[in-house]
């Protein structure tokens, strides 16, 4: 054999850069299934699911087109190290080659093998981002701090996305004022259905195998219904396209109860195992708006989260790893309450929107950074142990994406290498976003007593545990200025009430998993 081609599990398109100069009758793919990769953090079952189904949907296709393939099927071999190493023991390529990874442990684990080995590992630039790794150096060099919004400008002019000429189209770069509205007192009202795709046998085939193998692991398969070939990517981007996007703008940031779904396109999935490619999202989302389908603001708002933040968390993720896995500024070390894995809990918000994380394997952008993450922010829970909660939890989960969010966005444990602000806010946040605390015991106006909404609590102990580390950032002056006319008893009867409900109790554990295993059954 001349080249093992490496097929990761969220590298399921054919135009990497690994396939370029693949020959059949020199070379194989090679494909494994390891059950590390789904115990490392305690995944959830539609996690799980997605990437096996999506996996073997792709061999499948690869065997079809005469590919020759070395396919290692799940318990076959403990973890991704070994499965290699007996395929290069069998076998004796002269070359691994791979696109580079979107994670560094396994960029880790693939050069260590290799390396004990004695073989070439021939890693190759990853083309199905607009911004390749060395690109974003270039950006970040000598610049005292990154912020997405002139990596966005940059990008737009560099690919001609949305412009007119030199300018952007419409006059401004980002329309975000008017992408905040939220549903009022009726709510979202006839909603368009989702594109939903019913199991196939091979797909069955692994939700019968996730639910005896992983029975233990949070999540349920019921409505598993995820696009996980191609061409179902290519009709979820479709519909999304036609039905939900010219709702998108307006309404991206809002809520409502038993509503997972509402305008969001769900198709982050698809583009991270990179069924989907970003530059054909953004393409139809741009002729959506040339055409006169959907207003500016809705196509803009949309390409924004792809073209901007998506490119942008990225290269933040390989700018400063391996040691950004570590940041925690805020030095929060409180423990990830077990509700997490449940959705056992009296506050609205965080019951509907945990119950559906673990029904669907999906929450939209403002339930995970302005719900679950938000309190874990007020609360000070340890950066790693809600980094690992998001990589478990969600469909879409993969580490370049999952940790920037977390780490820097929802968390501010970077300290603003990131974001420039911490985002944290009262309960009546989530008040004026959705129609939650209507049906919730705790009024979001109240800081004390036993009606207070806990997120409005924690958000002023949040400034009390960190006024020095935030009083001069000029983004938090109006809140460190509001929390200056607190007098003495209100800061005690806040501090009080903010231990009991977890906010000073330093973790038990930081590790990756729940508490206990035990809990989640």
């Amino acid at each position: 054999m001349r080249n093992l081609v490496l097929v990761l599990g969220d590298q399921l398109n054919r135009d990497a850069s690994a396939w370029d100069g693949f020959d059949p009758r020199q070379d194989s793919a090679w494909m494994a299934e390891v059950a590390d990769e789904s115990t490392h953090v305690w995944s959830s079952k539609p996690r799980i699911a997605l990437f096996l189904a999506a996996m073997r949907h792709f061999a499948a296709d690869l065997r079809a087109d005469g590919v020759p393939l070395v396919y290692h099927p799940l318990d076959a071999y403990p973890d991704f190290s070994a499965a290699l190493a007996a395929t290069i023991a069998k076998t004796r390529p002269h070359r691994l080659v791979v696109t580079e990874p979107g994670e560094w442990r396994v960029l880790q684990t693939l050069a260590a093998t290799a390396a004990a080995h004695g073989i070439a590992l021939d890693l190759r630039a990853d083309r199905h981002f607009y911004c390749s790794r060395a690109d974003f150096a270039r950006h970040a060099g000598g610049r005292k701090q990154l912020r997405m919004e002139y990596f966005y400008r940059e990008q737009r002019r560099r690919f001609g996305v949305l412009m007119d000429g030199d300018a952007p189209v419409g006059g401004a770069w980002n329309y975000d004022a008017e992408n905040r509205s939220s549903f009022g007192a009726r709510g979202p009202g006839l909603l368009p259905e989702r594109a939903r795709f019913a199991p196939d046998d091979t797909t069955r085939a692994v939700l019968d195998l996730v639910n005896t193998r992983f029975a233990a692991h949070p999540g349920a398969l019921e409505n598993f219904d995820w696009p996980v070939t191609r061409a179902q990517a290519l009709t979820a981007l479709a519909r999304f396209i036609e039905e939900r996007l010219p709702c998108f703008g307006a309404y991206q940031d809002a809520m409502w109860t038993n509503q997972p779904w509402l305008y969001h396109a769900q198709l982050s999935a698809a583009l991270n195992l990179k069924l989907l490619a970003p530059h054909e999202v953004v393409q139809a989302a741009e002729t959506a708006f040339r055409t006169g389908h959907v207003p500016l603001a809705a196509a803009e708002g949309f390409i924004r989260q792809i073209l901007g933040w998506r490119e942008y968390v990225r290269g933040v993720y390989w700018h400063f790893m391996p040691g950004y896995s570590g940041e925690n500024a805020l030095d929060a070390h409180a423990g990830l309450p077990t509700f997490y894995w449940t959705g056992d809990t009296d506050m609205a918000c965080l019951a509907d929107t945990l119950r559906q994380t673990f029904a669907t394997g999906y929450a939209h952008h403002i339930q995970r950074l302005m719900v679950t993450g938000l309190y874990a922010l007020l609360l000070g829970v340890e950066p790693g142990q809600i980094h690992a909660w998001y990589l478990a939890a969600y469909v879409d989960a993969v580490e370049w994406v999952e940790l920037p969010n977390t780490l820097g966005m929802s968390q501010f444990a970077d300290g603003g290498a990131m974001a420039s602000k911490p985002y944290a806010a009262t309960g009546q946040y989530i008040h004026r976003m959705s129609n939650y605390c209507k049906g919730c015991r705790y009024n979001p106006a109240q800081k004390t007593g036993d009606a207070a909404c806990p997120f409005t609590t924690l958000y002023w102990d949040f400034l009390l545990r960190n006024e020095t580390k935030l009083v001069s950032n000029p983004r938090m002056a109006l809140q460190m200025k509001n929390l200056a006319r607190l007098d003495a008893a209100e800061r005690d009867a806040i501090r009080a009430r903010s231990a009991w409900l977890g906010a000073t109790r330093p973790a038990a554990s930081t590790a990756a998993c729940p508490p206990s295993r035990g809990s989640l059954q």
